[in-house]
């Protein structure tokens, strides 16, 4: 669904999957100034929302998802991975627990699949999931001044499900509710911000994206996602077994890295394209933008043994990398060989 907020003007469309939201609202420098240094609003319309209720829905999700859901308190914020029997990234959710529901948001275009798998998870327990996508909008505040920014909408926010996850809220409101919503934001001085601050801001903190940084063969240890989106103490779900067996005994085979890329080029890297070290591909570019004052940068999966220290050629862009996954991630277990006795 296209957001009613691309009619604002000076509003430009972002690229997939982001189309139904703005890019940028005419000054994306300053957009992204605003995230740092004050607060900015952002619409996140295209996201899909699911949401979860009736009383066995923690201890359910917990059963299905990789986090330590059996508990939540009421206002619980996290983040959770859905993944299939060999451990690979299906679904990635920002989670809220308000105390009569879960909501999620997700990845555009993929809230019908996982509404549909959870659905079909439900066999006898007491769960009701519901792809409200169409009816439901998240608008992200972000920034150090974001609590003052949402006291500007608390008013029109009344009654919505609000994620306070790291630095950011999200609000869950109606669609009806968003444009009331940002005109409220606006008028109190709260500048609106489009993805390409948005996302520049998220490769800048060394966050992967579903679909952008991932390939149908990422796993959780690749991408950074234990801790924030893995529990590695809590029982069985689908694709555990990948996860303790990586996290004790050996390994992943790729890892993510952050890329400074050469800021004398006049483009960014095609997502998907080969990062090469010494004219051979060692992994491929995901997530790439400008950031105010670090210039292009960019996100890539490479493989794991690649020297920490090595500089790539990016689509034809010199590029220099930051570790965000250790090499040594995984392979925790503390073998003893024993010998026999002679």
């Amino acid at each position: 669904m296209t957001s009613p907020l691309l009619t604002r003007a000076g509003a430009v469309a972002a690229n997939a999957p982001d189309t139904d939201v703005a890019a940028h609202y005419g000054d994306p420098v300053r957009e992204g100034r605003a995230l740092e240094h004050a607060s900015g609003w952002i619409d996140r319309g295209n996201r899909g929302v699911v949401r979860v209720t009736g009383p066995d829905r923690l201890s359910w999700l917990h059963s299905l998802t990789s986090q330590m859901l059996e508990g939540a308190a009421p206002g619980t914020a996290t983040e959770s991975l859905v993944l299939d029997t060999k451990g690979r990234i299906k679904h990635h959710m920002s989670i809220l627990e308000d105390g009569t529901a879960v909501w999620a948001h997700t990845e555009p275009g993929t809230a019908a699949e996982l509404a549909a798998f959870l659905d079909s998870m439900r066999f006898m327990l007491r769960v009701e999931v519901e792809d409200l996508s169409d009816t439901y909008s998240v608008l992200t505040l972000a920034g150090p001044d974001r609590e003052t920014a949402f006291s500007a909408v608390a008013e029109v926010a009344q009654d919505a499900p609000v994620r306070r996850g790291g630095d950011e809220i999200d609000l869950f409101l109606p669609v009806e509710r968003l444009s009331p919503a940002a005109e409220a934001l606006t008028a109190a001085g709260v500048r609106p911000v489009g993805m390409w601050a948005y996302e520049a801001r998220r490769i800048a903190e060394h966050r992967p994206r579903l679909g952008l940084d991932t390939d149908h063969r990422a796993i959780p240890h690749e991408m950074g996602w234990i801790g924030p989106a893995v529990h590695l103490e809590k029982g069985c779900y689908p694709g555990q077994e990948t996860v303790a067996r990586v996290h004790n005994l050996g390994r992943p085979p790729r890892r993510l890295v952050f890329l400074h890329l050469d800021g004398t080029a006049e483009r960014l890297p095609e997502r998907g394209a080969a990062i090469e070290l010494d004219g051979r591909s060692v992994g491929s570019v995901g997530s790439s933008a400008r950031h105010h004052e670090l210039g292009p940068i960019a996100l890539g999966l490479v493989k794991r043994n690649i020297p920490v220290d090595a500089e790539f050629i990016v689509d034809g862009i010199a590029a220099a990398q930051e570790v965000i996954v250790s090499p040594d991630t995984g392979a925790n277990a503390n073998i003893t060989l024993r010998r026999s006795p002679r």
